[in-house]
């Protein structure tokens, strides 16, 4: 209750606000779009405690070491080996087969430096697990930061990716240069 009044008076303080419409069901892929500045991770949780969720987040292993490990882990945080292509989507598969309420968010850029495209783990992911994505967002230009849109993935990759780029049309990142382009590696 204490952080939760906290996070919402710092917000406050610094001119954002925020906005969320709860996930549908017990577990959710929350995708974070555009994710370009290290100014994201602590909207991000201001967000989390002001709507006192509890919501993972994926990070690459190497955030997780001496001293901020048990903090990042406290703060749900998952971590991710990048390294290697495989692994992510069946370890984070088994978690939500194990839970009885499980949200993940993923940045599907995969990065705060520029890309010309998006991983697509959470789409896999949540197609795996049969689960919403929560169209999570933070936008610099209304000071906002937020989850108000859920949509279940049709599994159709272009007609996807199509609501995806509408959707986020209007959302502007830190540093927009850095954004990357709402598509998939082509094979």
């Amino acid at each position: 209750m204490f952080s939760r009044r906290l996070a919402s008076i710092i917000l406050r303080l610094l001119g954002w606000r925020s906005a969320f419409t709860p996930p549908p069901g017990p577990k959710s892929v929350i995708m974070f779009y555009p994710h370009t500045s290290n100014w994201d991770f602590p909207f991000g949780l201001l967000f989390k405690f002001n709507h006192d969720l509890m919501i993972h987040w994926a990070g690459k292993d190497s955030l997780f070491r001496w001293p901020f490990r048990r903090l990042f882990i406290r703060l749900g945080g998952v971590p991710i080996n990048r390294r290697e292509r495989t692994g992510m989507i069946s370890q984070l598969l088994e978690v939500f087969t194990s839970s009885e309420s499980f949200h993940i968010c993923i940045a599907p850029e995969g990065t705060r430096s520029r890309t010309d495209h998006w991983k697509s783990g959470f789409y896999r992911l949540a197609l795996a697990a049969k689960v919403p994505v929560g169209l999570g967002f933070i936008d610099y230009a209304s000071r906002r930061v937020g989850v108000e849109d859920w949509v279940i993935l049709s599994g159709n990759e272009e007609t996807d990716l199509d609501m995806l780029r509408r959707y986020y049309a209007d959302k502007k990142a830190y540093a927009p240069e850095k954004a990357g382009e709402i598509r998939f590696r082509s094979s």
